[in-house]
């Protein structure tokens, strides 16, 4: 059974920054790319990939985010973070942790909200 707990939301005026973590219940984490997905207030239909990393490490960025966004891994410990700097109104949404593929299995998410 998958288990995806994502936290480290929070308020935070733009420009400022947050660091999200994932601890991911996974068998085949390790071998598994991950990624963070988020949806924006007022579209509960959409989850957008902002970032995902290759089981090496090898990172890709969404547009909106790249340059502004890391993510990264410890297959060790089963762990994905997200670290955000520089944030923007644009980047408020509910923030998820899964697999890329995405697989229906989902966390609660952790809230990011940007607003001064």
């Amino acid at each position: 059974q998958v288990q995806l707990v994502e936290s480290g939301g929070g308020w935070v005026q733009p420009g400022g920054s947050l660091k999200l973590s994932c601890a991911a219940s996974i068998s085949d984490f390790s071998s598994s790319i991950m990624a963070w997905y988020r949806q924006a207030p007022g579209k509960e239909r959409e989850r957008e990939r902002v970032a995902f990393i290759g089981p090496a490490g090898t990172p890709s960025y969404a547009g909106s985010v790249k340059g502004r966004f890391t993510i990264s891994r410890d297959n060790a410990r089963n762990l994905v973070d997200l670290q955000m700097n520089s944030l923007k109104s644009e980047d408020t949404a509910i923030y998820y942790c899964n697999t890329f593929p995405r697989r229906d299995d989902w966390g609660q998410g952790t809230q990011v909200t940007v607003s001064s």
